[in-house]
């Protein structure tokens, strides 16, 4: 656009800033266009109308000899140029005329800010100037126009991009060749180039947001925009160049950026709200799943995820990344298990994340495992994944616990994942009619009242799976009625819960039965001892190739360990897992049988302090060695009739 000094710079108009006019102040006012008057039209009262902004009014054929009606009216002219927001006033004298402006004159502009000029070229030039003005105008149109349509092109599909405010502050910063920065008073949202942010902090801090939201420059060649829909607001877009100031073409770009720019924060915003109420409720559930409240987690997440949390079954996965990269890990997390798995930034460690995954029948790995191990991989170094075996929805916590020592047991993993993967899941190999058939023929006891069997199936689980006191605190009930629980359920099992052997044979049972409808019949228990009544025994259960197969492989590397860690174990397990007694019988100190057990762990990606854990290394041990004895080798866990 052409300026008041670029105009007084072209020797063929003849133009000079009348005198007593502060030159420097006007000389980069912009000349959007030209409107010519005569003397008589002045006169006559004209313009009749409201000038376009920018305008630069030249009047001809004046002659100052006193005051009288031409300097009344151009005083008039000069009040309605301030008005409309002209770039200034020409007047046009005659080549060597000695006729100053009057003083009242010159003291108007100064007072109303508006600039006069003085010409003595011949009215042929300012004609030609005219028409490049409008050429230069009709260009900026079009320039105006391509730059809108490019602009409304950087909106994304969806507002909430988190990409989107980025590409539009690139697209300014080439538009317009300026530094662009979108912030809000807790982080840049988008900064282009990359060092925007560090030259343009000072402007934000020490610009009021009133100023902002007027779009008044806070510096020479700087604008700050608020982009709330009130002043007040805290997102602001800056923007500056170290050249020319911003013409009004170019703040009304600006404010057309702004506006997009306020929608894009605007659904962001939105967006966050929405995700953040997601992710507590997705928290909530988690939470109430540890506590063993499975109903009550599914109806929090009824809304979000139907159907989600239907399965009886569960695996955990832990993902572990630093705590710097946590929340983008997450967000990936989610992408790549959408549908499928409940993922929480674990609000007990601040570089953990839970991933629950339901296991549906017929479906029990779903790739959500090989989909976190690559997802890991991608992360980087500083990433590993562990994890659990599948449990029963109500034992969560477990299966939380042991995927979290298989984090740690991945660490040590070439590729930084130690998953239960379906073939290395004790369950997933047992034979499954027979496996149901010998829990339910374990379990009838329990089972032939609805009431009693859901009553007892909630409290078992918890109390074998955790000191009394914690599946107290759980189940929400006295330490005392778990107690009276639990030996009500050993009486009528004729079980010992104090044995090793048979909180896993009656955990494991727990594990299998995952319904409290009674089976089919034709995986309804006979009665013991009558023709053709078929009972699966535990030891049947472990006879398979598949699972000896399995214990060969969980003890392989151990065995391969240069201290004796199979007798340890066999020896701990043999003293119902009391470190003391067993120490005296291998004649070790209880550290070094403690850190042999710690050992073992490792190479079998287990957690001995849990059910589960306890679980897999007495049946490994008992397939592959035969010298642990299972609860059927005592003589229990015969079906009571």
């Amino acid at each position: 656009m052409l300026t008041l000094g670029m105009l007084a710079g072209r020797a063929e108009l003849e133009l000079a800033f009348a005198g007593g006019v502060d030159a420097a102040r006007f000389e980069a006012v912009g000349v959007a266009g030209l409107t010519a008057l005569t003397v008589s039209q002045l006169l006559e009262g004209e313009p009749q109308r409201r000038l376009d902004a920018g305008c630069l009014v030249l009047v001809t054929g004046l002659q100052f000899r006193g005051r009288g009606r031409a300097e009344v009216a151009l005083e008039t002219l000069m009040e309605q140029l301030a008005l409309d927001g002209c770039a200034g006033l020409v007047v046009s004298l005659a080549p060597g005329a000695h006729q100053p402006l009057p003083q009242a004159i010159r003291d108007l502009s100064h007072a109303l800010s508006v600039p006069v000029l003085v010409t003595t070229a011949p009215l042929r030039e300012w004609a030609k100037t005219r028409h490049r003005l409008q050429e230069s105008r009709l260009a900026g149109a079009e320039l105006r126009a391509s730059q809108l349509t490019t602009l409304v092109q950087q909106v994304p599909s969806e507002l909430a991009d988190p990409r989107a405010m980025q590409r539009i502050a690139d697209w300014l910063a080439r538009a317009l060749q300026v530094q662009v920065l979108v912030s809000d008073p807790h982080r840049v949202l988008a900064a282009s180039p990359a060092t925007a942010a560090e030259a343009l902090a000072p402007a934000i801090i020490h610009s009021s947001v009133d100023a902002a939201a007027s779009s008044r420059p806070s510096g020479p060649h700087t604008r700050l925009i608020s982009l709330g829909p009130a002043r007040g607001a805290g997102t602001v877009l800056a923007v500056a160049r170290g050249t020319a100031p911003f013409d009004d073409a170019e703040v009304r770009l600006l404010g057309h950026a702004a506006k997009l720019l306020g929608l894009l924060d605007q659904a962001r915003r939105e967006y966050r709200a929405a995700a953040e109420t997601s992710r507590a409720a997705r928290r909530a559930a988690v939470e109430l799943l540890l506590d063993g409240e499975v109903d009550k987690a599914r109806r929090v997440l009824a809304a979000q995820a139907p159907g989600l949390l239907d399965a009886d079954t569960v695996r955990v996965f832990v993902v572990d990344v630093p705590c710097a990269h946590r929340d983008v890990a997450v967000r990936r997390c989610e992408v790549v298990t959408e549908g499928r798995a409940l993922v929480i930034a674990d609000p007990r460690a601040d570089r953990r994340i839970v991933v629950v995954q339901p296991v549906r029948p017929g479906r029990p790995d779903d790739g959500v495992g090989a989909d976190l191990t690559r997802l890991v991989a991608a992360l980087g170094a500083e990433a590993s994944v562990g994890g659990s075996g599948v449990y029963s929805m109500s034992l969560l916590a477990d299966a939380l616990r042991e995927a979290s020592a298989a984090q740690g047991f991945a660490l040590l993993q070439p590729d930084a994942a130690a998953l239960s993967a379906p073939n290395t899941d004790l369950i997933g190999l047992l034979p499954p009619r027979d496996a149901q058939l010998w829990a339910r023929t374990l379990l009838d006891p329990l089972m032939r009242h609805d009431a009693q069997w859901e009553q007892m199936r909630e409290t078992l689980s918890m109390a074998l799976a955790h000191p009394y006191t914690v599946a107290a605190r759980r189940l929400n009930l006295h330490r005392n009625t778990v107690t009276r629980r639990v030996a009500r359920a050993a009486e009528a099992l004729r079980v010992d819960f104090t044995s090793v052997a048979d909180r896993i044979a009656v955990g494991l049972a727990l594990e299998l039965v995952t319904h409290r409808e009674p089976p089919a019949r034709s995986m309804t228990p006979g009665t013991p001892g009558t023709p053709g009544a078929y009972a699966p025994t535990l030891h049947s259960l472990l006879s398979s190739p598949q699972i000896t197969a399995w214990a060969d492989t969980l003890l392989r590397s151990a065995r391969g360990d240069r201290r004796d860690l199979i007798t340890t174990a066999t020896v701990w397990l043999t003293h119902e897992a009391h470190l003391e007694p067993a120490a005296r019988a291998l004649g070790l100190s209880e550290a070094t049988v403690r850190s042999h057990l710690r050992a073992l762990e490792a190479h079998m990606s287990r957690d001995l302090g849990s059910l589960g854990g306890l679980r897999d290394l007495q049946f490994a041990l008992y397939v592959a060695t035969g010298k642990v004895e299972i609860a059927e080798s005592r003589g229990v866990l015969v079906p009571a009739t």
